[in-house]
């Protein structure tokens, strides 16, 4: 069964723990990042959700850390779910490519954070993902197949994958557009899944609202490049190790989203810098984009709760 460990800081101390029905049970040892964790400390997380050992402390006496340590990899792929492709103005059965960028690794951040708008980001957007962490070093080309999907990945995370699309497309630059500080909020939880869990994947629910407004609400199953081939791709490009992370799309549903088709036709004709101003300028009207105050709550989760990757709960604030 998925196991969910927890990072957080008791005491001036960081710690790793199984978390079970609000309380922590602290797992021995000390794992400086996440790699080391899911290294030296998974198959200690495994035995004590076996024992069913008690929780000595509360989540809510805990201070909560990112599961995924900033000395990791932040890997991600853009446009996979069918339905953000058609609100992107995109035909998901034209998809050629898995489209793959970074974040930065600075962006990574606890599920609580206050996530921080820079003053001059006008069109905040949200995206949930489900992160993969990788298990097992990925150092050559490897045929990753749904049956081995449990021999490379050892965990699942939840993820907003924040973005500042007046950054992003403007300058076709998504490193910028994703990477401000807290643009990348990620667990609660660090869920350990093992082979069953993983061929249930596609039965993960991905659910975010914002003030209360469900605005995305779509099964796994909608991806279009699953973990297997994407892995897959990936080994023969470079190199993966332990306790990176792999963020695998977002389904429909963004505040983003793409012009009527004749007013793409028009962009076309325009100069770039007129095209942009324009684009920001109509987008800007638009209330689904984040702003202060703003409250999100993202979740992922199977229908019957069987793997569940807890909850996000995010205040959006203004920089300073």
């Amino acid at each position: 069964m998925s196991i969910n460990v927890i990072h957080y800081c008791h005491n001036g101390e960081a710690s790793w723990g199984v978390a079970r029905e609000g309380r922590i049970a602290p797992i021995a040892g000390r794992f400086a990042t996440t790699g080391d964790f899911v290294r030296d400390g998974a198959a200690a997380a495994r035995a004590l959700a076996a024992s069913a050992a008690p929780g000595v402390l509360a989540e809510s006496q805990v201070e909560l850390l990112c599961p995924i340590t900033r000395n990791q990899q932040f890997i991600c792929q853009g446009i996979n779910y069918r339905g953000h492709m058609r609100e992107s103005g995109l035909d998901p059965g034209t998809a050629s490519f898995n489209m793959i960028f970074r974040k930065a690794s600075s962006c990574l951040a606890p599920a609580d954070t206050e996530i921080l708008r820079p003053p001059h980001v006008l069109l905040l957007d949200y995206e949930v993902e489900i992160g993969l962490v990788v298990g097992a070093p990925l150092t050559e080309a490897r045929a990753v197949t749904p049956g081995s999907l449990h021999e490379v990945i050892a965990a699942l995370v939840l993820v907003n994958d924040v973005s500042a699309r007046d950054v992003q497309l403007p300058q076709t630059q998504f490193y910028k557009g994703k990477s401000y500080r807290t643009f990348g909020p990620v667990g609660p939880y660090l869920t350990l899944v093992d082979a069953a869990e993983l061929a249930r994947f596609s039965e993960l629910r991905l659910r975010l609202s914002v003030n209360d407004e469900i605005r995305q609400d779509s099964l796994a199953a909608d991806m279009v490049y699953a973990p297997a081939p994407t892995l897959t791709e990936l080994s023969a490009l470079q190199d993966l190790l332990p306790g990176d992370l792999i963020a695998t799309g977002t389904p429909g549903g963004c505040a983003l989203q793409a012009p009527p088709k004749p007013m793409q036709l028009i962009g076309r004709l325009l100069p770039d810098a007129m095209k942009w101003r324009g684009f920001i300028k109509a987008n800007a009207a638009n209330p689904r984009f984040l702003k202060p105050g703003d409250r999100i709550r993202a979740s992922v989760r199977t229908d019957d709760g069987a793997i569940d990757l807890g909850e996000q709960r995010n205040v959006v604030r203004a920089q300073a």
